[in-house]
């Protein structure tokens, strides 16, 4: 499952490891792969990321093994981070001239061998290669989607990517979920911008919304997810939620290369993307 959403500061690093911690914690094998040059999700999960650390990029640039980079949460069992360092801000030059350069992740993830329930890519906030590299190699892409002003700007773009990809690149890349993210029920603009979300992705979007919440922008300062700093708080109650949510309905299934790179999507399902990006253009 890809995080994405070109638009920084919607909560893609704090949806896809909370997510997995909820994920994990309820006893499903997680993977994260941290894509974002920042590196936030290894810093959220306690993961050391500093320069020499085997890191994604050895496995997009130098085709390094996923498993060699692949390093276990001590805090959360059966959660797993590829680390992202500071290497990785050069990747989008260096994969230009490489061979099969859309399709790097999707191969590492292939030949990775360990069992997984799911893999949770977190993209950076933007279209590039990287996030390419993510739409390549998943099967559905997930939203988070901030309920403040302008929220839906960019969508468009993002939503044509996710067609471009699905048409010459992974017949079956769908927009799977959409997350509303940062929710203040005490004001009104809040609730319209959820209420205009619903309105073009009713099917997609989930009933449960991750409120603004202290406890989840503190934890990873702690090198931890909301869900092991403070579980009794609301946003861990919510991200529990929202996962409940994604595993009931099927949002998020086993990753199955074979299916997610060699078939396609139902035709139903290919028509609503498409009227999906018509609609919010």
């Amino acid at each position: 499952m890809v995080v994405a959403n070109q638009k920084g500061g919607v909560g893609k690093t704090t949806t896809t490891v909370n997510l997995a911690a909820s994920l994990a914690l309820h006893g499903a094998r997680v993977l994260v792969i941290d894509l974002d040059p920042q590196g936030n999700a290894s810093t959220a999960l306690g993961i050391d990321h500093h320069a020499e650390v085997p890191s994604i990029y050895d496995v997009l640039v130098d085709s390094r093994p996923l498993s060699e980079v692949v390093q276990p949460v001590m805090d959360v069992e059966g959660l797993f981070c590829a680390p992202a360092t500071i290497d990785l801000a050069g990747a989008e030059i260096e994969l230009v001239s490489l061979v099969a350069r859309e399709s790097r992740l999707q191969r590492a993830i292939q030949a990775y061998e360990q069992p997984l329930d799911y893999i949770l890519i977190d993209c950076p906030p933007s279209l590039g290669l990287l996030t390419v590299n993510a739409m390549v190699a998943g099967a559905e892409v997930l939203i988070p989607i901030q309920c403040e002003y302008y929220a839906l700007e960019g969508l468009g773009q993002l939503l044509r990517n996710v067609d471009l990809v699905r048409g010459h690149l992974n017949p079956a890349l769908h927009v799977s979920t959409i997350l509303l993210t940062m929710y203040d029920g005490r004001t009104r603009l809040a609730s319209q911008v959820a209420d205009e979300v619903r309105t073009h992705f009713a099917e997609e979007v989930l009933r449960t919304s991750i409120p603004r919440s202290v406890r989840i922008s503190e934890a990873p300062s702690y090198g931890q997810t909301v869900l092991t700093y403070d579980p009794g708080s609301s946003g861990a109650l919510s991200y529990l939620e929202a996962a409940r949510e994604i595993a009931l309905r099927g949002a998020a299934v086993h990753y199955d290369p074979q299916h997610a790179h060699g078939g396609h999507a139902p035709v139903g399902h290919q028509n609503n993307q498409r009227s999906m990006s018509e609609g919010i253009q």
